[in-house]
């Protein structure tokens, strides 16, 4: 029997997401969603990712012959080449933890392990917004930020495996994950009103037309701009796509955001480089995770 189809796991400091999809990209059932929290144990974490797999499975009738593998995108740092998740925030029971041989152990299957916001952009390059594109970035956008480059379908890791670690780099008095972020979202709109609301909350008074929610976007959009200004001058993308649950908002920053980025890369990309959102909504994150599995050569990592 050939082996046709694939599982992802998106997995979060405060959910997993697992999935199946076939060569073509086609999600097969519903996804499972699992709540998490990242200072579970490890084997309580690991068991629900296994448990989330081994559900997929079942509701969709998947043996053990008919799976190529199952690909993992998990928050970062990581090292993708030895299949484990580095010193991060978000899961720090799983620190060194060799997660890729524990899950391929388990199902009996090859295991790939990646940074989320990479299989989230890798996805979009081969079945969402990025299609038919060559020179692709992205930025994830959530409780945290991410960044992702993908080349010719391929992902870019960088020497030492965290290419796009953006998060701790210096903005303003802080790191951009400071501004850029859910919690900059936050934090923009207790600036302008002295009171405390997420970034969902923020969403949905801007959906009311509440007028300081509206300029904490337009804020947030300006203050997007700067990263974003960073990598076209740098990398020279055809398209940089936007994901993640923040990127829900983007009819209300992408004005600002698109203002001050104009002024502020060179003036060819100015006129042709797009910025888009993910148009692979909720599935993603395990869409990308899976694709680290299709046709394994050409799918090969980037150094």
């Amino acid at each position: 029997m050939k082996k046709q189809i694939i599982i992802g796991v998106d997995l979060g400091g405060t959910k997993i997401m697992t999935g199946a999809i076939n060569q073509d990209g086609k999600v097969l059932g519903t996804p499972v969603k699992v709540p998490t929290e990242g200072t579970q144990p490890k084997e309580v974490i690991l068991n629900k990712i296994v448990t989330s797999i081994a559900q997929v499975m079942a509701d969709n009738a998947i043996t053990t012959a008919q799976l190529q593998g199952i690909g993992i995108g998990s928050t970062g740092p990581l090292d993708s080449q030895a299949g484990m998740i580095l010193e991060c925030p978000q899961l720090p029971t799983l620190h060194f933890f060799p997660l890729r041989d524990a899950i391929s152990q388990r199902f009996g299957v090859p295991v790939r392990l990646n940074n989320d916001a990479n299989c989230l952009i890798l996805g979009e390059a081969l079945f969402g917004a990025g299609l038919g594109k060559r020179q692709i970035a992205g930025f994830t956008l959530g409780t945290g930020i991410g960044c992702a480059l993908v080349f010719d379908g391929k992902i870019w890791n960088g020497a030492t495996g965290t290419a796009g670690e953006i998060w701790c780099s210096p903005y303003g008095d802080g790191s951009i994950e400071d501004s850029i972020s859910g919690h900059g979202v936050t934090a923009i709109y207790r600036g302008f009103s002295q009171k405390e609301a997420t970034s969902l909350e923020v969403f949905k008074l801007a959906e009311q037309g509440d007028p300081l929610a509206l300029a904490t976007w337009e804020a947030f959009g300006k203050a997007l701009a700067v990263p974003l200004a960073w990598t076209i001058n740098l990398i020279d993308p055809e398209v940089v796509i936007l994901g993640g649950s923040i990127a829900g908002a983007y009819r209300y920053f992408s004005a600002a955001m698109e203002r001050e980025l104009r002024q502020n890369i060179c003036p060819v990309p100015a006129e042709r480089t797009r910025v888009v959102c993910s148009t692979l909504g909720d599935h993603a994150g395990f869409v990308g995770a899976a694709c680290l599995m299709l046709d394994n050569k050409s799918r090969e990592t980037m150094q």
